[in-house]
């Protein structure tokens, strides 16, 4: 990324290998991008100082349960920890079906499949919400999960048998 100061948009070289800034959903698509590919460092570039992730829900019960991969997070720090401890999970499906938009946030409806490190597993249609700051970079994002497939899984339970 290319930046001369902290009100710069995130550059497009770094995320796409497109110049320029990003729009929300072209920056959404590189997250994703990088995501795959298992870049972090791309991801976290993209971010605000101070992003919440998933740390700004008034009252989340999944966040009550002793699953990591619900710990409400600040900061690209906080975003890294997410990322090393869902990599003990193993993914078996992810798409990005659709990516809807406003000036200011992007909704990204996906598919996803993961089994967790103790054989739990799920397959889940889940929402991702980004919000952005003025200058671009993500402020906050939010998962809309199916909660109780989350806590099977965390119980070692294979949500995908029918």
């Amino acid at each position: 990324m290319t930046t001369t100061d902290s009100s710069t948009q995130p550059s497009g070289t770094a995320a796409t290998g497109t110049p320029g800034p990003l729009t929300v959903v072209a920056a959404v698509a590189a997250i994703y991008d990088a995501f795959g590919r298992g870049d972090v460092a791309t991801i976290l570039t993209l971010l605000d100082d101070d992003v919440s992730w998933d740390a700004d829900w008034a009252d989340n019960w999944g966040q009550r349960s002793p699953l990591e991969h619900f710990t409400p997070r600040r900061g690209p720090a906080g975003v890294a920890a997410f990322f090393r401890q869902v990599a003990g999970y193993t993914v078996h499906d992810f798409q990005v079906l659709d990516l809807m938009s406003s000036d200011r946030q992007v909704v990204a409806e996906v598919v996803i499949e993961m089994e967790a490190p103790n054989g739990g597993r799920f397959r889940d249609e889940e929402l991702h919400r980004w919000r952005f700051g003025p200058d671009g970079r993500v402020t906050s994002m939010r998962h809309y999960v199916d909660t109780a497939k989350h806590l099977a899984a965390g119980r070692g339970e294979d949500t995908t048998r029918t």
